[in-house]
């Protein structure tokens, strides 16, 4: 059953992709459909990154969808302040995306930290941050909403792109490949060189291998789970820049809600295990693209999107089954 454990969730994905070609293909299979699917998944996609090297360590972060609303929250109201102040739209964003990915950064380190050398367990370390965050972000936009001043740069940021001229859309226009889905490119090429050609990546499997016997063998332990979670929090800080932008707002009682667990959910179908010591980046992106299809095929065949969760948590579970099977084995 190794090759099952190995390929399994790349198995799954076209299985599921077939059947949607199959029975909606007249809508499915559209160049704007297919953009949208991985469009609409950019920002767990992209914490998703950063959550398998969290995971790969044996760690769990649960703040990532509080603190992407509240870095993103920051960062508008930054923005809106340089605007105010008679700067230019373009530069205000600049510096607003700068400080956006900073902030996640610094979030993520400040987890690592108290993970690391405050001995506390990743669940709660980061479960606080997760209340917290969500709490801080409540009060920065009043318990309503943060909305940008930005009216054409922002706003281009989450919904703009590059058109490829030789593909159209529905109605007959180039299709656009959304400045988010080359961010997420980009981020997925750097997880995979990070996890596979750097010294760092190679730590971060040992460190969930056997963090004991990574110790002994003079593997700075502490200072790559402070490493990772920075990481990570870099990683939420970037999905925020799109997330915000397409929205031009930061919704702060239920932006981000439940994307950690959507982020977790990916990995772990994607073939990384709970246990740590062992993770891909492609197959946590496969796992995205699997979420988003199962979302899709729902909406295509006009089913209740309350049935999304139900169908996720069997997708998950049995996802789990076929890793315990192959450590039984």
């Amino acid at each position: 059953m190794k090759w099952m454990s190995n390929y399994g969730v790349l198995i799954a994905f076209f299985l599921l992709f077939g059947i949607s070609a199959y029975f909606q293909g007249e809508y499915f299979l559209k160049p704007d459909n297919l953009r949208n699917i991985v469009n609409q998944n950019v920002p767990v996609g992209i914490m998703a990154v950063g959550m398998t090297f969290v995971i790969i360590t044996g760690g769990i972060d649960l703040a990532g969808g509080s603190l992407i609303a509240l870095v993103g929250a920051l960062g508008l109201t930054f923005m809106n302040k340089q605007i105010s102040g008679g700067g230019s739209e373009g530069m205000a964003a600049i510096l607003g995306s700068a400080l956006i990915v900073v902030l996640g950064g610094l979030a993520g380190a400040v987890q690592g930290t108290l993970i690391a050398f405050g001995r506390i367990t990743p669940f709660v370390a980061t479960l606080v941050g997760m209340v917290a965050f969500r709490s801080m972000t409540v009060v920065l936009a009043n318990a309503g909403e943060v909305r940008s001043l930005s009216k054409d740069v922002w706003p281009d940021v989450g919904i703009g792109g590059i058109p490829i001229p030789f593909i159209k859309d529905t109605q007959g226009n180039p299709i656009v490949l959304y400045y988010g889905i080359l961010a997420f490119i980009g981020v997925i090429l750097a997880g995979s060189f990070i996890l596979n050609k750097t010294r760092y990546g190679r730590y971060a499997i040992a460190v969930g291998a056997n963090e004991r016997a990574s110790h002994y063998s003079a593997v700075p332990v502490n200072r790559v789970k402070v490493l990772t979670y920075t990481l990570s929090g870099i990683c939420v800080g970037i999905g925020a820049i799109f997330l915000s932008g397409k929205m031009n707002s930061v919704a702060s009682g239920s932006q981000g809600m439940n994307f950690e667990l959507d982020a977790i959910a990916a990995v772990v179908i994607g073939g990384t295990s709970l246990r740590g010591g062992h993770g891909r980046i492609w197959g946590t992106v496969i796992g995205v693209l699997l979420m988003g299809i199962i979302t899709n095929m729902i909406v295509l065949m006009g089913i209740s999107s309350h049935f999304q969760g139900a169908v996720k948590g069997a997708v998950i579970l049995l996802a789990v089954l076929l890793q315990r099977e192959q450590r039984d084995v």
